[in-house]
């Protein structure tokens, strides 16, 4: 593993444990076993390596969501909707810790949201309904289908279950299957 893998690894320890908002690049960097200045030959700046975090050691929505919208009919429609319950559920649990102490205050968060230039938490519920748009083409799913709404009702409950599991310090529970078939009744 070379450096920025190591930074970005260490990163991801650091935000989960203390938060984005306390997470500073100097521990980033003292954690990973590099000075500052080697981190900011990887990273412009921390909310650069806090993409990166989101990227690379978070499970793999964006590249999972790509895969699905582009071959949508390679497996059931069940199997895909539990597939995508299970990340967004594993996303959610391990990006929530790292995620919320931005909105500790109204400056950070308003400047983070800034730095991120359109990366931003939209972009899962834009991915998942250009799923299931997808899947409607296929006529997988019924022609008047809302998909924003119904991506909306799947990675909310993710959230709300990661929420929960956060807020209670406990594991999350598997709700893909119970999320996916109620989803699927509606589709």
């Amino acid at each position: 593993m070379g450096s920025r893998e190591e930074i970005v690894a260490a990163a991801a320890k650091v935000m989960r444990e203390q938060g984005y908002a306390h997470a500073t690049t100097k521990v980033i960097a003292q954690t990973a076993g590099y000075s500052e200045a080697m981190l900011y030959k990887h990273f412009r700046d921390k909310t650069d390596l806090f993409r990166s975090v989101l990227a690379e050691e978070l499970p793999a929505l964006g590249a999972a969501l790509a895969e699905l919208t582009a071959d949508p009919g390679r497996a059931p429609l069940r199997d895909n909707l539990v597939h995508l319950a299970r990340l967004g559920l594993a996303f959610y649990v391990d990006s929530f810790p790292i995620a919320v102490s931005m909105f500790s205050s109204r400056e950070l968060l308003r400047s983070h949201r800034d730095r991120l230039r359109g990366h931003g938490p939209h972009l899962p519920l834009q991915r998942v309904a250009d799923y299931l748009r997808a899947e409607r083409e296929l006529g997988r799913i019924k022609a008047d289908t809302d998909v924003e709404a119904a991506a909306a009702l799947l990675l909310g409950a993710c959230f709300q279950q990661a929420f929960l599991a956060t807020f209670e310090e406990r594991e999350p529970a598997d709700h893909a299957e119970q999320l996916a078939d109620v989803l699927l009744a509606g589709l």
